[in-house]
């Protein structure tokens, strides 16, 4: 059948039509084609020889807020549809949505209907509503923007009700629209297979007595194979049973008063499940290992790290002594358990963890599937975390292709690729490659998810950090804080992210001078932090060294350099002594270093961080513009000019290339420049420089006031050596005003 699907049919079902479903599922993987028929060319490619397999799924949903990954992708990997129509179908939520689902994949024509209740059409007259067997999804035509119209369409239907098509006639209906061949074949075919058992079956019944020892032999061994079946058979079973039954039991509450609140909570139900599933199922260890991977997964997105980490790593170790090493729910596990340890900063046993799980899932499932999609993803992320930009890159770049040669243009899986690309372009110094592509990812999540999704707060928070970066501070602002809306509607307090979003508002109302709410908003994030990562989590440090700037600008400048340091020593021991970010904290502590006249302190740490920006970054990066700013900077105060005017001029270029000429970073490479040739008594090359660079920085609501002051000092001290101390007494009245 064309396209290399994975099942021959997915069976849509109310789950009250269950007997239905299972004689149908039986019927098509029993079924056995015509051989003149195998091969034959059709519009869906050639016939098979088998229909098998057909997906069917057993479990209910009523319990769940969406499809799930796993009928979403048995959806896109099945070849067709069989929608089993009743009044109990046309009334299930589920049996709709899965409708929707195929439809959306472009495949409308390749819906097929069973009705076994109800009447077509019965929807029309208010009378007889009740009876309609088609669900509405069947019943409308699907519009170019994924929703359903008002304009009704006719469903291809076999009828297997009393007085209508027979249920073999049903049966060989829905098996020619499957397999594009007409109807007539099958049934032709299918009077000869009649015939001919008929007349095997008289020849049985004269020559019985003789084959009797033979069908005694055959007849034993089918009973062993039956018997095998059926164990294997009640152990899926019994899986199937006991797990709904933990589940079931598990969002019980005979008692609401002993919940914490009003109502249950997730992480009351997580933790009395998590409690549960270690004393109860010991017994059942495949059982046991599931659901502690899949706990441990909820763990995650609540933000419970901690809560999720001894869950998947117990996961892992039995599903490791249940199959060895090369097996997918081993590697899914080992998957997990490297996202968990990324997000908790363990990076080294993250890393091992995920490679493992990549290997495993290139072997079993191939290059191109989305599991391996995922892996590289979250592997990517700990590259990054590590500063190896260049290195996650290719990994970022292939889930993108895998995802959008999987699921499409328009998924949230490439969505999140495209933002893990832009933000990696972003790292790498390409600003102009990156807002693009966030842009583009926001609009899809806009287009095809919730409006209080969380992954949709994401991208919108990330657009507006490359927008930040960007000089745009409005729209930027209106993206934090839509984003932390976002974030504080469907997460739970104390979550990661919420700390994420709030450290983006409270910054860019420190930027523009609104210490008063920001402060507070610094704390806040820093002690959810602290209780969510782990007091000495590198995203702990970050903040940390972001209140040591809202410090610093409020005139507490030693409170500022202590804290500094203590997010220098942190950085240090999460990351090593290599890593940019490493490298901005040092250049925060010399700056300030030097804001006190200690040159010869800041020197070696801002040659450190140059050298450590250029090897990690590259010679293009505004990070290595940064540390040559700071560096000509210092070197101006050690009286080594000719050194600061070669790289306040290379730094320049390199923002001016990067971001722009008007953006305060460049303003603050070109105020050194001038402060170089003034050094040099170059007095009028220095003038025009030093100007233009105080009005830009002056104007820029971004710009860090240390800046500011410092350019308006730069300029008293080029105007007093010139001799010209109105000037100079003019622009030092200025520089004490910030």
């Amino acid at each position: 059948m064309a396209g290399n699907y994975k099942y021959k049919a997915f069976i849509s079902y109310s789950h009250r039509d269950e007997k239905w479903a299972a004689w149908l599922h039986k019927a098509l993987e029993t079924y056995r084609v015509p051989k003149h028929l195998v091969g034959t060319p059709t519009e869906f490619g050639p016939v098979p020889e088998r229909l098998a397999p057909v997906f069917r799924d057993r479990d209910e949903l009523s319990t769940a807020t969406r499809l799930g990954d796993t009928l979403t992708q048995a959806l896109r990997d099945s070849a067709c549809q069989i929608v089993i129509c009743s009044p109990n179908a046309a009334q299930s939520r589920w049996t709709n949505e899965e409708i929707l689902t195929f439809k959306r994949l472009g495949r409308s024509e390749r819906i097929f209907c069973l009705i076994v209740g109800g009447e077509p059409g019965a929807s029309g007259n208010p009378a007889t509503a009740d009876q309609e067997c088609f669900p509405p999804a069947l019943v409308y035509e699907m519009g170019a923007g994924g929703e359903l119209t008002d304009i009704r369409g006719e469903p291809i239907a076999a009828d297997a009700r009393p007085g209508k098509d027979s249920k073999p006639a049903a049966k060989l209906k829905l098996i020619s629209g499957i397999l594009g061949v007409e109807f007539d074949a099958l049934r032709q075919r299918e009077a000869q297979r009649r015939h001919r058992r008929m007349m095997v079956l008289t020849a049985a019944a004269l020559t019985g007595m003789a084959i009797t020892s033979g069908l005694a032999i055959t007849a034993y061994f089918a009973r062993i194979e039956a018997e095998e079946q059926r164990r294997a058979a009640e152990i899926e079973a019994e899986t199937a049973r006991q797990t709904a039954q933990f589940m079931v039991d598990l969002f019980k509450v005979s008692d609401p008063s002993t919940a914490l609140g009003n109502t249950i909570t997730a992480r009351e139900i997580l933790d009395k499940g998590a409690e549960r599933v270690e004393l109860e199922l010991a017994g059942q260890p495949q059982i046991q290992a599931t659901l502690m991977d899949t706990m441990g997964s909820v763990y995650t997105g609540l933000g419970l790290y901690d809560e999720a980490l001894p869950l998947v790593a117990k996961s892992l170790e039995s599903r490791r002594s249940l199959f060895g090493e090369s097996n997918a729910d081993v590697a899914s596990s080992l998957s997990h358990l490297g996202e968990v340890q990324a997000l908790k900063a363990f990076y080294d046993d993250a890393e091992l963890n995920l490679r493992k799980a990549l290997a495993v899932r290139r072997d079993l499932l191939g290059d191109a599937a989305p599991e391996v999609a995922e892996t590289l993803t979250h592997l990517a992320y700990v590259t990054t975390r590590r500063g190896e930009y260049g290195e996650a890159e290719p990994m970022v770049r292939e889930s993108l292709e895998i995802r959008r040669a999987a699921f499409g243009e328009k998924h949230p899986d490439v969505a999140e690729s495209l933002e893990a690309l832009a933000l990696n372009l972003f790292d790498q110094g390409d600003l102009d490659a990156a807002e693009p592509l966030l842009r583009e990812a926001v609009a899809m999540r806009r287009e095809i998810q919730s409006d209080v999704a969380p992954e949709l707060a994401s991208s919108i928070n990330n657009l507006g950090f490359v927008l930040l970066e960007s000089g745009d501070y409005e729209e930027a602002e209106s993206l934090f804080a839509e984003a932390l809306d976002i974030k504080r509607t469907v997460l739970p307090e104390g979550h990661a992210e919420i700390a994420m979003g709030l450290n983006n508002v409270a910054y860019v109302l420190h930027v523009q001078g609104d210490f008063a709410a920001a402060e507070p908003m610094y704390r806040e994030l820093i002690a959810i932090q602290k209780l969510s990562l782990g007091a000495e989590h590198p995203d702990v440090a970050g903040s940390i060294n972001n209140l040591a700037f809202l410090y610093h600008d409020q005139g507490r400048r030693e409170e500022a350099i202590q804290l500094a340091r203590e997010s220098l020593e942190m950085k240090r021991k999460a990351f090593g002594n290599t890593h940019p970010e490493v490298a901005r904290s040092l250049n925060t502590v010399a700056m300030w270093s030097m804001e006190q006249g200690d040159f010869e302190s800041a020197e070696p740490m801002l040659r450190e961080s140059l050298r450590m920006n250029s090897e990690m970054l590259g010679e293009t990066h505004p990070d290595v513009a940064s540390s040559m700013t700071l560096l000509a900077s210092c070197l101006v105060g050690n009286g080594a000019f000719e050194e600061a005017y070669e790289l306040a001029s290379r730094a320049r270029a390199m923002f001016t290339e990067v971001l722009s000429a008007e953006h305060w970073r460049t303003a603050v490479a070109v105020s050194t420049e001038g402060a170089a040739l003034a050094g040099l008594r170059r007095f009028e090359e220095a003038e025009p420089l030093l100007v233009a660079s105080y009005t830009l920085l002056s104007q820029d609501s971004g710009a860090m006031s240390i800046f500011v002051t410092e350019a308006a000092e730069r300029l008293a001290g080029l105007y007093s050596a010139w001799g010209k101390p109105e000037k100079a007494a003019e622009y030092l009245a200025m520089s004490k005003t910030r």
